[in-house]
């Protein structure tokens, strides 16, 4: 079973920028996934799988997490029979990373799925829903919650409104309020369409990134690449903080009273830079 590249595997999923799902009834898509430079995947158990083949892919699921693999889990809804036959069957397992709960809306949802994993396993509250974008603060504030993820599609379905970033502003900064509110890593995004090319991957991960957000789920593996270039720091960021940077080692003076913010700005660029990889690049 292949393994997570070095650089994936030893980013805190708290900096995750991809997301990729893999259909778990599909375990030949396992291996490629893991190679990739996504740095989190995630095996969906919910969207992906019909009805008649859950139970064999929970199978596929228990067998490569327990061979090696190590990834995150997307299962059912607490209003499902199939919650508490993924949470069964996930328990225990040592290369499972996290869960990712779909179609949360109360924070109780989040608490009573991280009460039936071993402690400390974080989970993902996937807010795909009117009522769980209005409950965002408080599932953000719920034991167990790791981050927030938007369920885009779902929510249009259940709102009706357009993939127009203006009729989907709202929800998306609710859920970076409410990340802040709840002091969690920064929320993420909906995918991109899974036909979508690298241009208009990269204009609406560019959005993303411009709403707050710091992370983006995605389908296809070809996508991450343009993903993560998206949601990094740019080139001319990471050239302004080498200088800034350089120049206060120097002994640069406090000019005035922007200059520790910015100093402070720097740093996180060059940090996040550095955990990406891009930084000595």
């Amino acid at each position: 079973m292949s393994i997570r590249n070095r650089r994936a595997a030893s980013l805190p999923a708290k900096l995750s920028r991809t997301w990729l799902l893999i259909n778990a009834a599909r375990p030949e898509d396992y291996a490629p996934g893991m190679a990739s430079e996504a740095d989190s995947v995630i095996i969906d158990l919910e969207a992906s799988v019909p009805d008649e083949k859950k139970d064999e892919a929970r199978g596929h699921v228990v067998d490569a997490l327990s061979g090696g693999m190590t990834a995150w889990v997307r299962i059912s809804g607490t209003g499902t029979d199939d919650w508490a036959k993924d949470l069964e069957a996930l328990s225990g397992l040592n290369g499972l990373r996290g869960v990712m709960l779909a179609m949360t809306e109360e924070p109780e949802q989040v608490t009573y799925t991280a009460m039936r994993l071993r402690a400390g396993t974080p989970v993902l509250a996937l807010l795909e829903t009117a009522v769980g974008v209005e409950n965002a603060n408080n599932v953000a504030k719920a034991p167990g919650t790791f981050r927030l993820a938007f369920g885009t599609n779902d929510f249009r379905k259940d709102v009706g409104v357009s993939d127009d970033p203006m009729a989907m502003a709202y929800a998306r900064s609710k859920l970076v309020m409410a990340s802040r509110v709840g002091k969690l890593p920064g929320a993420i995004d909906g995918p991109p369409l899974a036909t979508d090319d690298d241009d208009a991957v990269l204009a609406g991960s560019a959005h993303t990134a411009s709403m707050g957000m710091t992370g983006r789920l995605c389908l296809n593996r070809n996508q991450v690449d343009a993903i993560n270039r998206a949601m990094s720091p740019s080139e001319d960021e990471l050239e302004w903080a080498r200088e800034l940077l350089y120049a206060h080692a120097q002994g640069a003076a406090v000019g005035d009273g922007s200059y520790l913010p910015r100093l402070a700005r720097a740093q996180k660029i060059a940090d996040l830079a550095d955990s990406y990889g891009l930084w000595n690049a």
